[in-house]
């Protein structure tokens, strides 16, 4: 069976690259995505897969179905980009300002097309149907686009047994592929608190109630809660990304603006996190006679996967790559949408290494530079049929 995908991968490689450059250079915000929606379909019925549409606004389904009767597995990919100016000099750039594929969404629907290619050539070795989830909008937490898709039926025909998803990884070697059996990527929770005081003459600050002042206190005091309220040997990290306050270096103001994010694995860690999380802001709040109104989204759960099927992955990697393929490695605290699947559907998510060759200009996820290693493209495409053919096995014994 791998000869016969490795056959097919072969056949379809360039077209990977093609597509996802297309892809590149076309990127779509979060549910914007009606031109790569379009071509999904497109492509879809070019292979001559049938499909279902317009779910959860831009969302596909593809369905596969297999020569023989069995359970029924999903893949899935996002398709949406992110508000970045891309920075690349590449001849594929974003042709959109201020929208770029800097999360690998390109890669990861330009492979699922690849490996629903593959499937369709190969239906005599499918027992059951494969479904090919092409997903909008994972960028926006937390509302995101799995629920959606879940909330507006997309599995109400076909109801999977398991379910895959899969994303570029930059620190990953080329080809090598990240499985863990439980934990892969954390819960992220974000907020944004306003701090309400008196404002007043710099000169004069017994007359005024100094948010700025309130803020520097419960940014220190909130990185307490890990340090002091949790686990140590539970991850969690408390990050303030962005403060606004103040019109003038003698003024002051009389609000303050403070948003960041939580993030953590376990649900536990989590609900403690942010019942001292409101505590503590209160309690700055008041011990410096100020009021505050705060404004905390729950966003996506930890991403954990099934080990019973987090270990068939690695299997299938490592029976078309080699054992050496699937190194061990720690979950990342980045937060997945593809979550809200796991929360209902027994499945994996699986890291694909895309470093590039020149590993000192290689750049993070959501960077304006970020670039991938294409060469991995191939591989995601054949990882995903592999693993979809060997679930359908386990699932028919």
């Amino acid at each position: 069976m791998n000869d016969i995908i490795h056959k097919w991968v072969d056949k379809i490689s360039d077209e990977l690259v093609d597509i996802r450059r297309y892809l590149h250079q076309n990127p779509e915000l979060s549910y914007q995505e009606f031109n790569t929606s379009q071509f999904v379909k497109n492509k879809l019925t070019e292979y001559g897969i049938p499909f279902q549409s317009e779910i959860a606004k831009t969302g596909v389904l593809g369905i596969i179905e297999g020569d023989h009767t069995g359970g029924v597995v999903a893949l899935r990919a996002d398709m949406d980009a992110l508000p970045i100016d891309e920075k690349n000099e590449h001849s594929f750039v974003s042709n959109q300002d201020n929208v770029m594929h800097a999360c690998g969404h390109d890669a990861h629907t330009s492979m699922l097309l690849g490996a629903g290619y593959i499937l369709k050539q190969m239906t005599s070795e499918i027992h059951g149907t494969v479904l090919l989830v092409f997903q909008p909008a994972e960028e926006i937490s937390p509302v995101g686009g799995a629920k959606p898709m879940l909330d507006d039926g997309i599995f109400q025909d076909y109801y999977p047994d398991v379910i895959y998803g899969q994303h570029v990884w930059p620190q990953l070697s080329e080809g090598q592929i990240g499985i863990r059996d439980k934990e892969m990527m954390g819960a992220s929770d974000k907020f944004k608190v306003t701090i309400k005081g008196k404002g007043g003459h710099a000169s004069m600050p017994h007359l005024s109630s100094d948010p700025i002042v309130t803020a520097g206190h419960l940014i220190v005091s909130l990185q307490t809660i890990v340090s002091r309220a949790l686990d140590p040997l539970e991850a969690s990290v408390i990050t303030i990304g962005k403060i606004e306050g103040g019109t003038a270096p003698n003024i002051i103001s009389d609000s303050v603006c403070i948003e960041g994010s939580v993030r953590t694995y376990d649900i536990k860690i989590k609900k403690r996190l942010k019942e001292r999380f409101f505590e503590i802001t209160n309690h700055v709040a008041e011990m410096f006679n100020n009021e505050v109104d705060i404004d905390y989204l729950d966003g996506y759960p930890a991403t954990i996967n099934t080990p019973k099927w987090a270990r068939l992955a690695r299997k299938s990697a490592q029976s078309l790559f080699g054992e050496e393929s699937t190194p061990s490695l720690q979950p990342s605290l980045a937060a997945e949408d593809f979550s809200r699947f796991l929360e209902v559907i027994p499945g994996a998510f699986i890291w694909l290494g895309t470093e590039i060759e020149n590993k000192d200009e290689q750049k993070s996820l959501h960077d304006a530079r970020f670039k991938i290693n294409e060469n991995a493209l191939p591989k995601g495409a054949a990882l995903l049929t592999k693993i979809a053919i060997d679930t359908l096995e386990e699932i028919k014994q």
